[in-house]
């Protein structure tokens, strides 16, 4: 089995604009297009898990929130760095699914779907509900940006992830 690397979109791989909609205005947070190349090269998929409400709460469509991806797919692509999958939450906060972080669901998904070893995994992202999700996923949970005591690790920048991450792929094989 193989470690992901979890992702939110928003405020961990993107600038977040609230409830993005134009592809061409998609722009990375300093320092995640080597994060996310170091974590490729130290053995992690890449998977990206996003709760989307903009969709249900009807401020976007559904097909700009598909630009938006395949626009940050193509940017990445072009950079050598590929996604092993991407899961969306299109529901709103009030909708009781169990796709919607903090549920694991997404996480779950992806890793029956493409074969991943939860326990050797982390989830990274910029809110409580990312590093809850993980947690309850059985992987480990990295926050960017802030602090939580519920996080494993909390991070500054993305410098201090790809640290986490390599100490992490040392220590853990899945």
């Amino acid at each position: 089995m193989k470690r992901a690397l979890f992702l939110d979109r928003d405020g961990t791989i993107l600038v977040d604009p609230g409830y993005p909609r134009d592809p061409e205005a998609v722009r990375f947070i300093d320092g995640a297009e080597l994060g996310l190349r170091v974590a490729q090269d130290l053995g992690f998929e890449l998977v990206v898990v996003s709760n989307q409400s903009g969709v249900a709460r009807g401020i976007i469509q559904p097909s700009e929130a598909k630009a938006v991806h395949d626009r940050m797919v193509e940017l990445l692509r072009q950079r050598d760095i590929t996604l092993a999958g991407s899961y969306y939450c299109f529901h709103g906060p009030d909708e009781a699914c169990r796709c919607r972080k903090p549920e694991p669901g997404m996480l779950e998904d992806a890793a029956r779907d493409l074969g991943l070893d939860l326990p050797s995994s982390v989830m990274l992202g910029d809110r409580r509900t990312d590093i809850v999700a993980g947690k309850r996923a059985g992987a480990r949970a990295v926050l960017l940006g802030a602090t939580i005591p519920e996080a494993d690790f909390c991070a500054s920048t993305w410098g201090d992830v790809v640290a986490y991450l390599a100490k992490h792929a040392a220590e853990v094989s899945p």
